[in-house]
């Protein structure tokens, strides 16, 4: 097996897979190392926002996702009690795709990972790291088969991190705290069946302690994914002490969501409810790490805006285009030069993403208080156009990335289609790292 690249990515989710792509179509040699076997659930509200989806067309997978998501979402609402109050969603400028869409991260990260591995990359899944020693410029990476048990060295001079808020490699990252508190978040998720949610809309709930989200994406599937805390979590349990987890969720979300309990009636589960936790909302990128930091390895929103993909997406296309924008061999040789350029990159991410996380906190603080978020929903019903406004504060329609970069891998995507040849081979016929480099 080669064990030499240009750049290892831990992790296959949408961020890893499309940092791969992307210098893989560049010409590197990319290792790309994911532990989980695809296709495979996850606790995601799932809804990709319109900013996005020029990116995923660049990528190559706009059909499919066409072929697999939901109606184009174009309304949002407040869920709260008995109250639902509805606005619209604002469009974006990109004519192709003015409206985002949902779409399960089953399908989802395994159309990319199929589109990493046509680009060129070597994709070893599923693979765990065991672990990781160096610096910027020389790494090397302990990985293990899992199911053979067979250990590998991967050397590349470029490591970049995307495998999302739980990791356990030894790495440049804060430790994450391991005290217990009552504010702890955890995140759960469901899919249902048979729901009478109305196509196209995008809801958000709002309830004592916690807040969540409710939408229907493709093949009828219905996704209802909250976030909870740890104390108010633990009474709802002691109230239905014989049930499990999953039922003691719906249940509360029925009652304090009556949106939720008419969306549901009738409702099969399909599946069982995930869970994860507890989330630790933040940044934990630095300007002086050695590893490049894309996806929830970089930082993490509170869920209440649905803006995790587009961070996991915008971030794997904000390193690359900082990666590609310098001589590939120099890159691969000077550490220093890697270090200019995660200055550079961290300065760009904290520019695009930070105010979107400061709103997602300030929401979620609000949603999980009732005496707080009373006064904002009864703002919201006199004045629904706020909605609007919110999400579009929220990043719904602004892509982080440049537009002569995702035109540019447009163009090859297209080109590719066309003449049905691997995408590594089209970028090496037409020297395109030194075309995209002038």
């Amino acid at each position: 097996m080669q064990t030499k690249f240009d750049a290892i990515v831990i992790g296959a989710g949408p961020a890893g897979s499309s940092a791969a792509i992307l210098l893989s179509r560049a010409g590197w040699n990319v290792a790309l190392v994911e532990k989980q076997i695809f296709p495979r659930r996850k606790v995601c509200g799932e809804c990709i926002a319109a900013s996005n989806l020029p990116l995923l067309d660049a990528l190559g997978i706009s059909a499919a996702l066409r072929a697999n998501a939901g109606a184009e979402l174009s309304k949002i609402a407040i869920m709260h009690r008995d109250q639902i109050i509805f606005s619209n969603l604002p469009e974006a400028l990109d004519e192709r795709y003015p409206l985002g869409i949902a779409l399960g991260r089953e399908t989802l990260d395994t159309l990319l990972l199929e589109q990493a591995r046509l680009s060129g990359a070597q994709v070893l899944q599923p693979y765990s790291v065991k672990s990781i020693i160096g610096r910027a410029g020389d790494w090397s990476c302990t990985v293990k088969a899992l199911e053979s048990n067979a250990l590998f060295i991967l050397q590349a001079p470029v490591l970049i991190a995307a495998n999302g808020s739980w990791e356990t490699i030894q790495s440049d990252r804060p430790q994450r705290r391991l005290e217990r508190k009552a504010s702890d978040l955890f995140a759960f998720k469901a899919n249902f069946t048979h729901a009478t949610l109305e196509n196209g809309l995008l809801s958000v709930l709002s309830f004592k302690g916690g807040y969540g989200g409710i939408v229907l994406g493709g093949d009828g599937l219905t996704t209802l994914a909250c976030c909870i805390r740890r104390d108010c979590l633990e009474s709802y349990r002691l109230a239905m002490p014989k049930l499990g987890i999953g039922t003691v969720i719906e249940a509360m979300l029925k009652r304090e969501c009556k949106g939720v309990q008419h969306a549901l009636n009738g409702a099969t589960l399909k599946g069982r409810w995930l869970t994860v936790g507890p989330l630790d909302p933040g940044v934990r990128l630095r300007a002086k790490g050695e590893i490049f930091r894309i996806g929830n390895a970089a930082g993490e929103a509170h869920p209440i805006i649905g803006e995790g993909m587009s961070m996991a997406l915008q971030s794997a296309w904000l390193l690359c285009a900082h990666l590609l924008k310098s001589d590939h061999n120099k890159v691969i040789t000077n550490s220093q030069l890697q270090h200019d350029i995660q200055r550079l990159y961290v300065q760009d991410w904290r520019k695009q993403f930070l105010p979107r996380m400061r709103l997602a906190t300030a929401l979620a603080h609000i949603a999980m208080r009732p005496s707080l978020a009373k006064p904002l929903i009864t703002i919201a019903k006199n004045c629904p156009s706020l909605m609007t406004f919110g999400a579009r504060l929220a990043g719904k329609v602004h892509c982080a990335v440049e537009q002569d970069m995702i035109s540019f891998y447009s163009t090859i995507s297209d080109s590719m289609k066309k003449s049905n040849i691997s995408s590594l081979g089209y970028m090496d016929s037409l020297e395109s790292k030194r075309l995209y480099r002038e």
